[in-house]
């Protein structure tokens, strides 16, 4: 069973056979029908897409909710009940290559239950590099039947932040670019900023030069830098829209370190309120 990364060379060992499935999540903010393009072009073999907005994400109520909110549990239920997924299935998600969005369909998964999912260290970029398999097939899965346990307790809101900010044992992480942290540059929303109180761990720097994880040991030595002795359970993680945040939950959950929580508005959802404090610089 797989439950943070799998490697190119393992998947490639488990294509076709019944209990994987294959869940391709490229996706740009720049075009957002780009990801879906090039998985009817090509794709790994048995893979169907997922396209951020529309699957996995809940509605936008502007003004009200973040660009992504998280879906309703009895809809994500069911399209994972549509994806052919069951407790029997080993999930593996991938995206165009960093794993940011591959990161939010494993949370979303975690989430409600469902351990056995990971993501494709590397992604479509590093599968292609490495030459393996490719199809353009669109593969139709069987329905099967999702059971979602009991959402875990690994969320928290824009009112919880509010409350928690006067408690000196909480900390929140910012994972978005530094530039983005610092309010310098806002490619995306409309306030430039971050959560007063909130450190900078851009989610990119979970990965090597190559495009991959960093192996434990230093995934161990850069969250020991950020967070010290900070209990996880009081850490919430938070980005633009509450995708890329899962990559550093994802990096901790592969060195063993699972109790931290997401703030899935994030970002988009936190400047809704002009109440809200903001903050910019380091």
């Amino acid at each position: 069973m797989h439950q943070t990364l799998i490697n190119a060379e393992v998947l490639q060992e488990s294509l076709g056979k019944a209990d994987i499935r294959i869940i391709d999540c490229r996706f740009s903010l720049a075009d957002k029908e780009s990801g879906r393009r090039d998985y009817e072009v090509s794709h790994i073999p048995g893979a169907i897409y997922a396209h951020l907005d529309d699957d996995l994400s809940g509605e936008i109520i502007p003004g009200t909710t973040g660009r992504h909110p998280m879906p309703s549990v009895a809809d994500f239920a069911e399209l994972c009940s549509t994806w052919g997924i069951n407790e029997d299935t080993q999930v593996v998600a991938y995206d165009q290559g960093h794993g940011g969005i591959a990161a939010r369909l494993w949370f979303m998964l975690q989430w409600l239950g469902h351990d056995k999912v990971a993501v494709l260290n590397g992604g479509w970029a590093h599968w292609e590099k490495m030459g393996l398999p490719v199809d353009s097939e669109i593969a139709v899965p069987e329905r099967s039947e999702f059971q979602p346990a009991s959402p875990k307790n690994s969320l928290v809101e824009a009112g919880d932040l509010l409350r928690l900010q006067q408690e000196d044992n909480w900390l929140l992480v910012d994972s978005r670019a530094a530039e983005r942290y610092r309010g310098e540059k806002e490619p995306i929303d409309p306030v430039a900023g971050h959560i007063p109180g909130a450190v900078s761990a851009p989610f990119a720097g979970n990965l090597n030069s190559d495009g991959l994880f960093h192996d434990r040991a230093a995934l161990e030595q850069r969250f020991d830098t950020l967070l010290g002795e900070q209990e996880l359970s009081q850490t919430a993680f938070y980005c633009g829209s509450g995708v890329t945040a899962c990559h550093n939950l994802l990096a901790l959950h592969h060195i063993g370190r699972t109790e931290a929580k997401l703030y899935a508005g994030s970002w988009s959802d936190w400047i809704t309120d002009t109440s809200r404090p903001i903050a910019t610089g380091k």
